[in-house]
């Protein structure tokens, strides 16, 4: 089932954190992108984003992370402002994303990379 498309309920945590995984993963020429798909998130909000598939350890590290959530395809960046790479997620795992859209953030909260 492609769950990049759908759209179906939300699965919180008890303090109403959303739980979402990656419908898709797409590696391009300009930036890798992970499928949320269709939800109904709210605009301001922390979520928690299961990458079950990941990204294929032949993509390239510096390529940009985009996430495509309700049709809107948006830009993952750090604590700094600077773009988040597929460097910066490898492997599979769960990681912590916060979402600001009125003010166009879209920040990892937690690294997968290990040192």
């Amino acid at each position: 089932m492609d769950m990049g498309n759908s759209c179906f309920n939300i699965t919180t945590n008890a303090g109403g954190v959303p739980y979402l995984a990656v419908g898709n993963v797409t590696v391009g020429t300009e930036a890798v992108d992970l499928a949320l798909g269709f939800r109904r998130i709210q605009p301001v909000g922390y979520m928690t984003v299961r990458l079950a598939t990941p990204i294929p350890a032949d993509a390239t590290a510096t390529l940009p992370v985009t996430l495509t959530l309700n049709g809107t395809t948006r830009n993952l960046t750090l604590y700094d402002g600077t773009q988040a790479t597929a460097g910066d997620l490898t492997g599979g795992g769960v990681f912590l994303v916060f979402n600001d859209r009125f003010n166009g953030i879209l920040q990892l909260m937690s690294q997968t990379v290990t040192a």
